[in-house]
């Protein structure tokens, strides 16, 4: 969520709520997120939601296209897969129109189609998003921390896998409908992370930055009980500890902690100076595991909601 809500008169606003995108409305949506990127420092809409501006119509994802005088000026996405948690939404408007409402009238969409049941991200914490939050009746219920640490000399311990663990790297195909099983049960309990299907590993596999080399599973026999999906982002020369996940009955045993240790090296490999990741700050555990491996908080998202 980047934008302000100060509320001055624009007769010309529209709002159009859509299934999908044109490919000239996914250009123009994508210019805006670049020109915010620029003024914001992080991006307004998450890889997920980016992914979701290509290929068509996804069931449960609705485009908010916000134009003044035919011209593009506000985006959001609303998504609505999860059975339990109320729909999770994103919003941006182009910096060169914020001040005039434009946020506040896309949040005011929002939860008209969500029937007032909402979820919605603020990327970076920014004053404005929050306040945005505060006049549309949201509250603070998740805070998810960007964590990096520095990868040039990198020491660390060599990783010690439990007894009868060995580690492959994916293999596209073959590997697929395996890791997206135990994705889903190690992230049971995360809406976004868990919910992933066949399609989202499609579209993450068809992206430039995908490399098998940097995707590491661990086995127990045939089993796959853990995995560490790293990434790397070029153009900010950060290498990311994308995704990492084990089995629910593999947990405690140090897997995680071995597996991140694995592609941090990996990483560190690749000449790139910096490590970063994801984590939610009430994940305690895992903040510890991270903390203890030299990650110190960078910056902080924050989830907002209607009261339930």
């Amino acid at each position: 969520m980047t934008s302000d809500d100060i509320a001055r008169p624009h007769g010309s606003r529209s709002i159009e709520t859509l299934t999908e995108l044109s490919p000239e409305q996914t250009d123009a949506v994508l210019d805006l997120l670049a020109e915010a990127l620029r003024t914001d420092g992080q991006q307004a809409v998450s890889e997920q939601g980016r992914l979701q501006l290509r290929g068509g119509p996804r069931e449960g994802v609705s485009h908010l296209v916000l134009t003044v005088g035919g011209e593009l000026v506000g985006y959001a996405q609303l998504e609505d897969t999860d059975p339990i948690e109320a729909p999770a939404a994103e919003l941006v408007v182009h910096p060169s129109h914020r001040g005039h409402g434009h946020g506040r009238a896309l949040g005011a969409a929002l939860l008209a189609a969500s029937g007032k049941r909402l979820r919605v991200w603020a990327h970076g914490g920014h004053s404005a998003a929050r306040h945005l939050a505060q006049v549309l009746g949201l509250t603070l219920f998740r805070e998810l921390r960007q964590l990096r640490r520095p990868l040039t000399g990198l020491s660390l311990p060599d990783p010690v896998l439990p007894e009868g663990v060995t580690v492959r790297t994916f293999e596209p195909g073959r590997d697929d409908a395996t890791w997206l099983a135990v994705n889903s049960a190690a992230f049971a309990h995360h809406p976004e992370q868990g919910s992933l299907v066949q399609r989202d590993l499609d579209d993450r596999k068809a992206q430039p930055w995908f490399d098998p080399a940097g995707f590491f599973l661990a086995f127990r026999g045939e089993e796959l009980i853990g995995f560490h999906w790293t990434k790397v982002h070029a153009e900010e020369q950060l290498g990311e500890v994308y995704v990492l996940g084990v089995a629910p009955g593999a947990q405690g045993g140090g897997l995680g902690k071995s597996l991140t240790t694995i592609g941090l090296r990996h990483l560190a490999g690749q000449g790139l100076p910096t490590a970063m990741l994801y984590v939610d700050a009430d994940n305690k555990a895992a903040v510890a595991v991270y903390e203890g491996l030299g990650f110190v908080t960078h910056e902080t998202d924050l989830m907002y909601r209607t009261e339930t």
